[in-house]
Parts: structure tokens; C-alpha cells; sequence
């Protein structure tokens, strides 16, 4: 069988152990749209100034929890899931067997972005449904889906290269949630920027790719101006990302 043969074979593999878990299944998915829940119903009942129009800060929260869905599946659970592997000995396993180790990350990413675009998708039908939100539509949803694609397969290098950093499956919890969770505050994911936000945030959010891909998403959402720039930042994050991983991941158990 072709490597890429092996990748999907795998894929399906990993798909299917997930599936089989029904509690990780279930708040993996339900994660989301509870903060959505909770967002829209403490700080969803008044309109947001975005660009040159105004929106319901409902279809704020709808857009932003899309991208924390997409940012929790493709880097929060990627970097999670292979420093659990790697500490219990299973990539050192998979180091040894006939399976080529790009097939089986490409498995991992796969089935990653394939929740991520799920995730979105019942986020994007929950929004519209509870709270008319719009949804990304014609030109609009061209740009939408080339930023989730783009931004699904960088997080997911990025998952890598911090899984790189992660010395043991303990450790993992904590600095995963240190690396992202300042990130989405200071980029607007759980509260939207305004007139009075300090520019050292507005300034720290442009340098990392949360905001760029919050904004990429949130113009399919809203109709604002697609900026490729945000693709590119995006992109290039995600690149480095890849670079670091293929550098220093190893496969092996940290013996300290």
C-alpha cells in the first residue's frame, strides 16, 4: 500500500478510536458550544463594531467560538493526544513498525481537521438557528473555507511543535493551556476588542496567528473585507511550526 494509502488507512483507524470514546466525543464537541451559550447570554445582547459596520455581538460569539473549536481540535487535542502516545511508549512503537511515521501524523491531522470542520459546521448551525446569526455564504464562504483549511493544518503543526516542547504527559495539560489561553484573551476570541483596548494587546495579537485567523473567519461570518494577509500570517506560523516539529519531536519517552 502507497504512503498515502497508509495515511488514510490510519486515518480511519484514529477516527474510529475516537468515536468509540463517547465522553471525549461528546465534550469535545459540546465545549464549544456551551461557551457560545454562556458568551452570548452575559455579553451577547448588545452589537459589536467591527470594521465599518455593526453586528450583533451574538454573530461575534458565533464566529469566535468557530475559531476556539478549530484552535482546540487542531492544536489543544493534537499536542495533548501525542504527548500521551509518546509518554505510554506508543510512538516509540510506531517508530519501530513497517507504518512510515509521516503517514501516521498525517492520520493525526487528518481526523483533526475533519473534527475541526465538523465542530465548525455544527457551531455555524447552532448560531444560525438560536440566535440568527449569519453564516458564510458565495464569495464569502470561498474566503471562509480557504482561512479554516489554512488555519486547521498550522495549528495542527503548531500542535506538533509544542508537543516537541512537552517533557511528559503530565506536564502537557498545563503548558498547552499557558501557551493558548492568553493568546485567545489577547486576541479577542472571548472578549471583543473596543475603542479603549490598550494597543499593547491590539499590538501582541497581531504577531500571533489567533487573531489573523479569528479575523479571516469572522469575515465570512460578518461580510468584512477578507484580508489575505491574515492567510499568509497564518500560514507562515504554521510553517515554523512544522519546521520545529520535524527538528526536535522525538519519538521516544523523555527519560528526565
Amino acid at each position: 500500500m502507497s504512503a498515502l494509502g497508509l495515511t488514510f488507512s490510519q486515518a480511519n483507524y484514529v477516527n474510529k478510536a475516537f468515536w468509540r470514546n463517547p465522553a471525549r466525543a461528546f465534550f469535545t464537541f459540546a465545549l464549544p458550544l456551551m461557551f457560545l451559550v454562556i458568551f452570548t447570554s452575559l455579553l451577547g445582547t448588545g452589537k459589536e463594531h467591527i470594521g465599518a459596520i455593526w453586528i450583533k455581538e451574538s454573530t461575534y460569539y458565533v464566529a469566535a467560538m468557530a475559531a476556539f473549536a478549530v484552535i482546540q481540535a487542531c492544536y489543544s487535542n493534537v499536542a495533548m493526544s501525542i504527548s500521551a502516545q509518546r509518554d505510554s511508549g506508543i510512538l516509540k512503537r510506531i517508530d519501530g513498525s513497517p507504518l512510515p511515521k509521516r503517514s501516521f501524523m498525517g492520520a493525526r491531522i487528518l481526523h483533526s481537521v475533519l473534527v475541526a470542520v465538523i465542530l465548525v459546521t455544527l457551531t455555524a448551525v447552532f448560531g444560525r438557528l438560536v440566535y440568527s446569526a449569519n453564516v458564510p455564504t458565495g464569495i464569502s464562504l470561498l474566503h471562509f473555507l480557504v482561512m479554516l483549511a489554512v488555519g486547521s493544518a498550522s495549528f495542527c503543526a503548531l500542535g506538533l511543535a509544542v508537543a516537541a516542547l512537552i517533557p511528559n504527559a503530565d506536564a502537557a495539560t498545563p503548558i498547552i493551556q499557558a501557551s493558548i489561553l492568553p493568546l485567545l484573551f489577547v486576541s479577542g476570541i472571548f472578549i471583543a476588542f473596543g475603542d479603549n483596548t490598550p494597543a499593547w494587546i491590539t499590538w501582541i495579537a497581531r504577531i500571533f496567528p489567533v487573531r489573523h485567523f479569528f479575523s479571516g473567519l469572522m469575515s465570512g461570518f460578518v461580510g468584512t473585507p477578507f484580508d489575505w494577509m491574515d492567510v499568509l500570517v497564518v500560514a507562515a506560523w504554521g510553517l515554523a511550526g512544522l519546521f520545529f516539529a520535524i527538528r526536535f519531536f522525538t519519538w521516544e519517552p523523555r527519560t528526565k
